[in-house]
């Protein structure tokens, strides 16, 4: 359970991010790398756990139907209980399970068929306890270690898927970086350059001269009484001078 919280919590928007960094990367030039394909390691690991899973599929199948459930040693409402678990079973190992396992070999790194088939095999694992639980109580030996053996082999191929699906959490993380540097570096390639302001000094005009201010006019001091009468005494004085003798 915890490596399922685990996943769980990684392959939440892994998918969106992907596809939103895809998206920028698809707006982008033709000059753009494209995406890598699906390495060969993984597709044949795959193949491999889907074949082993219809192998368990087939197995658990055929058990089921060899059940005798009619005969437990149990009252009939847990024989209709175990009787209607049963009929759940052996309708998502004919119809759903198949159905996914076909999406997935043609998309054999998608992240969300991934993710339905883990949460397939997870309903099935749940329904299919209980049952097991009921034919080792009520149920013949050998009915109960067939039912055993199918419970255990599903929970392998969940466990395993679970790993793959961590794993592929991690590549699709490096990619999903690895697709956001090449935004920034197309986003980078498509914006010019600002160029630089260039500042012109005109030198041509002249120099403006300050102008001086002129200063006051001086005001003329009055002349006083005794200058005037200094000067009358003067002018008299000359005139005396001047006058002929009698």
């Amino acid at each position: 359970m915890k490596l399922y919280s685990i996943c769980i919590r990684r392959l939440c928007f892994l998918p969106f991010l992907l596809a939103a960094a895809a998206a920028q990367v698809a707006s982008a030039p033709a000059s753009a790398t494209k995406a890598p394909p699906v390495p060969y390691a993984s597709v044949s690991q795959l193949n491999l756990m889907l074949s082993q899973l219809e192998q368990v599929s087939q197995a658990t199948q055929a058990d089921l139907a060899k059940l005798r459930i009619e005969k437990w040693k149990t009252d009939s409402n847990t024989k209709r209980g175990s009787e209607a678990d049963v009929e759940s079973i052996q309708r998502n190992l004919q119809m759903a399970l198949p159905e996914i396992i076909g999406q997935l070999r043609a998309s054999p790194e998608n992240i969300a068929l991934t993710f339905k088939l883990y949460h397939n095999l997870d309903a099935l694992y749940d329904v299919l306890g209980p049952v097991v639980e009921s034919a080792g109580a009520f149920g013949p030996k050998d009915e109960f270690q067939s039912m055993q053996n199918d419970y255990t082999a599903l929970e392998r191929s969940r466990r395993d898927l679970a790993e793959r699906m961590e794993s592929l959490a991690g590549a699709k993380e490096g990619e999903l970086t690895q697709l956001r540097g090449q935004v920034r570096q197309l986003q980078a390639a498509a914006v010019p350059p600002t160029p630089a302001k260039k500042v012109v000094v005109d030198d041509t005009e002249p120099v403006k001269k300050p102008v001086k201010k002129k200063s006051a006019t001086k005001s003329t001091k009055p002349s006083t009484p005794a200058a005037t009468q200094k000067s009358g005494s003067s002018t008299a004085s000359q005139q005396t001078q001047t006058q002929p003798q009698q």
